[in-house]
């Protein structure tokens, strides 16, 4: 078969099959716009991280009066209604501490030993927290390293963001596809993402009794509940 005519059967063949390979690997028109959404709640309940340092010459006094401390300290939580299962302790530390002066190049000198132990407590009645942290400090607690909030069930807050969430982008999905003279068809895909924001919160405490100035003031703010997607529609 000569060139030529071999170039007309394989323009022939390519006739035939193109028309149906275009079909099937037809292109979807679609658009693709993300939506935000989200539901600003109370916190119902606050995570405290608390405890005692102790330091003495000896590692062995160093514990003792820790442990002691400690002791205190457990004993106000449970008086104040707090659980076992909402206490669990987060570092145990025994370090050496040591005096560095005006050695003169010399080797520092070992002063005493430094024992550490903080509990992490889940407190569910969070309106009574700063006469909690009040009777902590009472107790022997001189360490209260932060307060965070959170809310025990959020699903409903969850469930409420996200159709906000569906809302914000059907609502920019309409608007593009009637300034481009089109209109949405079914949805393609759907993704989400979840985030939770505390709001910045405020804590003053001192580490000695509070009882004459009243519990410690806390202001607990509200938790941001917040959903974003992603929504592609066919475009008609």
């Amino acid at each position: 078969m000569s060139k030529s005519l071999l170039t007309a059967a394989l323009l022939a063949s390519m006739a035939i099959i193109n028309p149906a390979f275009a079909e099937d690997s037809k292109l979807i028109r679609s658009i693709s716009l993300s939506g935000h959404g989200e539901v600003r709640v109370a916190p119902d309940l606050a995570i405290v991280t608390m405890g005692v340092m102790s330091s003495s010459t000896t590692a062995q006094e160093a514990l003792a009066a820790n442990t002691k401390s400690m002791n205190d300290l457990m004993a106000a939580l449970k008086a104040a209604s707090i659980e076992a299962k909402d206490i669990q302790t987060s570092n145990f530390s025994v370090n050496p501490r040591y005096d560095y002066g005006q050695n003169n190049g010399q080797a520092p000198k070992l002063s005493g030993y430094d024992v550490s132990n903080t509990v992490t407590v889940i407190v569910h009645k969070i309106d009574g927290i700063g006469d909690l942290l009040d009777k902590a400090v009472s107790s022997g607690s001189n360490q209260i390293n932060g307060i965070s909030f959170s809310v025990a069930n959020p699903q409903d807050a969850m469930d409420a963001a996200r159709k906000q969430a569906v809302q914000d982008a059907k609502r920019k999905a309409d608007l593009y596809a009637a300034a481009t003279s089109t209109s949405l068809g079914n949805v393609i895909s759907l993704s989400e993402g979840v985030s939770a924001e505390p709001q910045p919160m405020m804590m003053r405490a001192k580490m000695a009794s509070a009882s004459d100035a009243g519990p410690v003031p806390i202001a607990q703010g509200e938790q941001v509940i917040g959903v974003d997607v992603n929504i592609a529609w066919e475009i008609k």
